[in-house]
């Protein structure tokens, strides 16, 4: 479809041309996008967690941005081009705005789903000694699950995405002993915050402490038709482990992120593998890990909402693509 030039001044290459040109063969959009296609006609969607990635040019971004400020502000619309879906992680640190959330509407085609972290306002304790968090570092949290708040500061603004948004991931840090959110408070806690929710959205919970992965959890997320997040992160089981583990999937939809190799940091991560060109360390049972919930939520009839973190293998369009590479062994229309 023909795209509008934008004006452009003095040596200022336009946004867009005025026809994009097909993808060249062998292409990483050429490639996968039919595949991307096929498998969200089924359910299953793949996407990336956040899109605003310089690194990914000639991959997934081939259009000619004059400024970053310009990449930034419309990229999201070449990103929906290949992905049918992505994770907002930016509304971990800020509520949603309107606006933002009317141009992101806007950007995508009807079949785009935008999923969203909470902003940790919602989900913090305690706020951790970081600069961001400014007077509030190190303080008790007075707005740790305030439904009000969640609904009326998060929820409200998302209405601008109508029929766009799709989970919402509540994701809690780690619950130290100190905290005083031991096991059962924790699941008595989000327990009373979740049968006071609207049902009208996809909810989804993302915990970093190991020892809350039991039956108790489980049972009452399923109470609420929440998913339990299969998460590759720091300091949680393998993918792999969580998806065997009876009832872990809790809703009629699965969320699985793949964000970080069990045993290393965030920081390491960024350290190794920025600029995100490509990938720099493969991991193949993760891979697999995400292929087998696939496969299991396709038996179980479930949609599934996956995605890939950068600072998984370096580079995750093409984490994607090799888990696509796995999944043509199960062609999707004999599953």
């Amino acid at each position: 479809m023909a795209k509008a030039r934008k004006k452009s001044s003095g040596n200022t290459l336009p946004l867009f041309t005025e026809e994009e040109p097909a993808p060249s063969s062998g292409s990483y959009i050429a490639v996968n996008r039919g595949r991307l296609t096929q498998w969200a006609a089924r359910g299953i969607l793949f996407g990336t967690s956040s899109w605003k990635y310089p690194g990914w040019k000639g991959m997934v971004y081939n259009r000619s941005y004059p400024s970053k400020r310009d990449f930034e502000q419309e990229c999201l619309s070449e990103y929906a081009t290949v992905f049918p879906t992505v994770c907002a992680d930016f509304a971990l640190y800020d509520f949603p705005q309107p606006l933002r959330m009317k141009a992101m509407f806007d950007q995508t085609p009807d079949h785009f789903t935008v999923s969203f972290k909470v902003t940790d306002r919602i989900t913090i304790k305690r706020y951790p000694n970081l600069p961001r968090h400014g007077a509030n570092a190190g303080q008790e949290n007075p707005d740790f699950l305030n439904i009000a708040l969640f609904e009326d500061a998060f929820l409200r603004p998302l209405e601008e995405l109508r029929q766009k948004c799709g989970v919402i991931i509540f994701e809690f840090s780690t619950f130290y002993p100190s905290s005083g959110i031991t096991f059962p408070v924790f699941v008595s806690l989000i327990d009373a915050f979740f049968a006071k929710l609207p049902k009208n959205h996809q909810y989804a919970v993302e915990i970093r402490n190991t020892d809350f992965l039991k039956e108790e959890y489980l049972t009452m997320l399923r109470t609420h038709g929440v998913a339990h997040v299969l998460n590759s992160w720091t300091r949680m089981p393998p993918v792999s482990e969580q998806l065997a583990i009876p009832g872990v999937l809790t809703a009629p939809f699965t969320t699985v992120r793949a964000l970080l190799k069990p045993g290393r940091t965030y920081q390491e991560a960024v350290e190794q593998f920025q600029p995100y060109e490509r990938i720099q360390e493969p991991l193949p049972d993760l891979r697999r890990a995400l292929v087998e919930t696939v496969l299991q939520s396709l038996k179980e009839e479930k949609k599934v909402y996956a995605y890939v973190n950068n600072r998984a293998e370096g580079n995750s369009p093409k984490t994607i693509e090799a888990i696509l590479d796995i999944l043509d062994d199960y062609p999707v229309e004999k599953l």
